[in-house]
């Protein structure tokens, strides 16, 4: 085919990008290879409503003297240190879809912002637990649906609406604790979505389903259930490789089967009420959102995995719909296949933890299933090697010499989240001046002793010992052995 030179197209020079990832691009532009690297050949082609004129071939030789352009993609508006930019055009970020890369040290504001609303709305669940066994309610909830986040004092509680209760038994045959008041579902959560003037400011319909720790005595001892067990969520392929924690597993799928009126297991109301709101706002951008503290922390890990392997959250035609874990104080839940799955399916999990809580590093809660005592002490046949973390971890470092239990406590964690360190430290700048002052303000606001260990990454093995005891004591006190 001959081509005729088109006497209105001018050649334009222009400098070869020497990138091979990067192409330069213009309008009704294609390019073609050509064996001589000092040149590069392109064919413009001028497009008309009636016609295709002719096209023209050009060369040009490389300008050696100056740099070639540089073309990157544009990025993130929180990558780019954007102080005011709004939650609806940046919730998937938030939410885990870059594994929270660039927001995490520093840490960025507005992920701080949403951690600490997550927590808060965990913090409901202890604030509205009725422990009271006097109480005609107790082991659940002190308060209706409609008014559990204003009593509990919630920031914006109109931001979301309580659509259900969840309830979880545990499965404890130990002999001490069988009785009917301990085997009984107790209140461990609920599932809330965000209403519809919330939708314009988080940029999604958001389903949040929270969970609180371990507060009763057969919840402790569910815990020390430490040995691994497959998962067997989906019907068809049980993965008998992916394994987790049994005690939690135990409390997510366990039911009142023996009494006459019975709840369904803690997974069924779940699996249940999710499939109900997603339906509900089938078309909308839609995100679910699982937080909780230790305990809780696990059974949001449980639920994220079982969403996303039974394909809750695909929609044909459409993005998947993303779940993510705001995890607080969390054990390690399942071995290495369980978090390689929880990878593969796309589960984002954002571990908020404290490098001096022995919780968060170990593969149950406290002890392993099979603890004894030895001569009036615990002997303590750990399994770490079994179990691995999910997700990106996000790391405090606090320690109070006079309640050492506070290393766990879910408000301090919160409490500290807001007061850590946002800008990140340059190798010049007085970081033991700044870290004593940062210590002493935050101590000041707690009105406690609160020290802050610079540099150490485990705690000292006799505090370790102290908070074991201290537990165990507990545990004594209330006639549980």
């Amino acid at each position: 085919m001959a081509l005729i030179q088109n006497p209105n197209m001018k050649q334009v020079p222009f400098l070869r990008d020497r990138t091979p990832q990067q192409t330069l691009f213009l309008p009704h532009t294609l390019s073609l290879p050509i064996s001589n690297k000092n040149f590069k050949r392109l064919v413009i082609a001028n497009f008309s409503s009636s016609s295709l004129l002719s096209p023209v071939i050009l060369t040009a030789p490389v300008a050696s003297s100056s740099p070639p352009p540089v073309y990157s993609a544009p990025k993130s508006p929180l990558s780019c240190g954007a102080a005011t930019v709004p939650l609806s055009r940046v919730w998937r970020e938030i939410q885990g879809c870059n594994n929270w890369k660039d927001l995490i040290e520093p840490l960025n504001p507005l992920l701080q912002q949403e951690i600490t609303r997550y927590g808060n709305l965990v913090s409901t669940c202890y604030k509205a637990f009725d422990l009271n066994p006097n109480s005609k309610r107790y082991l659940n909830c002190k308060y209706g649906k409609q008014t559990l986040l204003k009593e509990t004092e919630i920031d914006q509680p109109e931001d979301y609406r309580v659509t259900k209760y969840i309830y979880a038994t545990p499965d404890i045959n130990i002999s001490p604790i069988q009785k009917e008041t301990n085997r009984r579902a107790r209140w461990v959560g609920y599932v809330a979505v965000s209403s519809d003037d919330s939708v314009k400011r988080l940029g999604r319909r958001d389903i949040v389903v929270t969970f609180r720790g371990t507060v009763t005595n057969p919840e402790w001892l569910a815990n020390f259930m430490s040995s691994l067990t497959p998962a067997r969520f989906h019907p068809h392929n049980p993965r008998l490789d992916v394994k987790v924690e049994s005690g939690f597993l135990s409390l997510y799928t366990s039911d009142e089967s023996e009494s006459k009126f019975g709840l369904e297991s803690c997974r069924e109301q779940l699996l249940s009420e999710i499939s109900r709101l997603m339906n509900k706002y089938k078309g909308e951008e839609m995100s679910i959102t699982l937080a909780g503290h230790s305990m809780g922390s696990s059974l949001a890990q449980l639920l994220a995995y079982d969403i996303s392997e039974l394909g809750l959250n695909q929609r044909i035609g459409e993005r998947d719909i993303p779940v993510t874990v705001f995890s607080f104080a969390g054990p390690r839940v399942g071995n290495l296949e369980f978090k390689k799955r929880c990878e593969e399916l796309g589960v984002k999990v954002l571990r908020i933890t404290n490098v001096n809580d022995p919780v968060t590093k170990l593969p149950g809660v406290l002890f392993n299933e099979n603890f004894r005592v030895l001569g009036g002490f615990y002997e303590l046949p750990w399994s770490c090697s079994c179990y691995a973390h999910v997700g990106v971890e996000l790391t405090l470092d606090f320690f109070d010499v006079q309640n050492i239990s506070c290393v766990h406590d879910l408000q301090t964690y919160i409490d500290l989240l807001n007061h850590r360190r946002i800008s990140s430290r340059s190798a010049d700048s007085n970081e033991d001046e700044d870290s004593e002052n940062f210590a002493l303000e935050v101590s000041k606001r707690n009105g406690e002793k609160m020290v802050f260990l610079k540099g150490q990454r485990m705690m000292h093995w006799t505090n370790v010992v102290d908070l074991l005891f201290s537990v165990s004591y507990h545990m004594s006190y209330c006639n549980i052995f």
